[in-house]
């Protein structure tokens, strides 16, 4: 019980920001309760730590402080080893980490005023504070992966594992499904892709004429970055779509693209900051609008499709292979892949929400009715979905999720290892601990 509760403090010191609390936490009486090898660890990192944790588990005892002075000083063994290999990390990878983290608080919290609000701080110093917690989560992370990213594990190993864990202990797996699926895009007429093309010129030009571009993307973008001026944060050229990536990195700082296609849609860019290989930049995106006469050919032709499909004239996985415009499950007979785990099944709860919707009340094999959604990029599409497999809520087992308790098994091995590394660096290395924090051990 007491891993596992270790392991979810050192999930919650992943997702902190340390030092970001303001005024609140002025009263804190900062002092180094530990020291080791070179570095030290702060009566504030646990104090931090734990009101982070209260957050999210209100109930949490004083007791888990110790769980947490012990996670800090497993962390600054990291940093020691690290500082002996002289590990280092690129500032193009922090800033692109640091920016990624930000962009994710900003989401949660609602906009960058709102958190300067909520951690008392400055956006500049909310930026530092964080640059420092990302540069040694990596270098930490870099140091495990010396340690244990050569570790593997074997069926028999996966299957021990498996009959050693108590009941309470083996996950309980929701229905999980496999499905397949079918997608057609209504086409734009030329007409509406010129009257996109005719806006966007005319916004470059305003914005050319000395017109503030955050201004206008908020009026006019139909991008997810309107809200915060079009600005999307640093970004390594290989994170966005091609076309956008292409003309981006051709900008000089403050200079305003011609029109981009891309995959999203129709852009113009600006470059606001480069920082290594990383480019910060702000768009306005538009989309074709699609009359209702391309709408109603999109849904007859898909219609057709799954009428050749019912009728055994074709089977589903060669009808996506030629007719589904979606590129990532085309080649694949159109079969998903989830994201979150690599695997080709999904918890229910995972689907999109009209592919729920769709799914749970079908039969297996069944072929779905042609539906209107969008799609990962917001487009509009139609779609046929072929319900492959569902299985009923369950224990995972060996024989339906080997692969999860694979992973299980493999992250168990590895922790063993880390902290079999910790428990020999502890001897060799200079460590002294506070006498508030003797009882913890170490």
């Amino acid at each position: 019980m007491k891993k596992m509760r270790r392991f979810s403090i050192a999930i919650v010191a992943i997702l902190m920001v340390s030092g970001l609390y303001g005024q609140d936490n002025a009263l804190i009486l900062d002092r180094v309760v530990a020291v080791v090898g070179d570095f030290e660890v702060l009566q504030s990192d646990i104090e931090q730590q734990f009101i982070q944790l209260k957050a999210s588990q209100p109930y949490v005892s004083e007791d888990v402080k110790c769980d947490i002075f012990i996670y800090f000083v497993e962390q600054k063994l990291l940093m020691n080893q690290a500082k002996i290999d002289s590990v280092e990390i690129s500032p193009g990878q922090v800033e692109l980490s640091m920016e990624s983290r930000l962009n994710t608080f900003i989401q949660q919290i609602g906009s960058e005023k709102e958190m300067e609000e909520y951690f008392n701080k400055s956006i500049y110093d909310i930026k530092d504070d964080l640059r420092k917690t990302m540069k040694e989560m990596m270098i930490t992370q870099e140091v495990q992966q010396s340690i244990t990213g050569e570790i593997s594990i074997t069926p028999s190993e996966v299957k021990s594992f498996y009959k050693k864990l108590d009941t309470d202990s083996i996950p309980y797996i929701d229905a999980q499904v496999k499905i397949a699926q079918i997608i057609r895009y209504p086409e734009t007429s030329d007409d509406a892709t010129y009257e996109v093309r005719k806006k966007l010129l005319d916004l470059r030009e305003r914005i050319n004429s000395g017109e503030n571009f955050a201004t206008l993307a908020i009026l006019y973008s139909d991008g997810p970055s309107a809200p915060k001026g079009g600005e999307i944060g640093f970004m390594a050229k290989g994170n966005l779509d091609p076309a956008y990536a292409t003309a981006a990195w051709g900008l000089k700082v403050g200079q305003v693209s011609k029109i981009v296609e891309s995959e999203f849609g129709f852009h113009i860019i600006q470059a606001i900051e480069r920082k290594g290989d990383m480019l910060n930049t702000r768009h306005i995106l538009m989309k074709p609008k699609v009359d209702a006469l391309a709408k109603t050919n999109a849904i007859q032709r898909i219609d057709s499709i799954r009428t050749f499909i019912v009728s055994d004239s074709i089977a589903f996985e060669k009808a996506a292979m030629y007719y589904s415009q979606d590129k990532n499950t085309s080649v694949n007979g159109g079969l998903l892949v989830n994201p979150m785990t690599s695997a080709a099944t999904f918890e229910l709860n995972q689907l999109e929400t009209k592919d729920y919707y769709t799914t749970r009340e079908m039969e297996i094999s069944e072929i779905s009715k042609p539906f209107e959604t969008k799609d990962q990029n917001q487009k509009l599409c139609y779609k046929l979905i072929k319900l492959i497999s569902m299985t009923e809520p369950h224990r995972a087992n060996l024989k339906q999720d080997y692969l999860l308790l694979q992973n299980m098994a493999l992250a168990k091995k590895r922790q063993d290892v880390m902290n079999e590394w910790y428990k020999e660096k502890k001897e060799k290395t200079y460590i002294k601990i506070d006498h508030s924090f003797e009882k913890c051990g170490n």
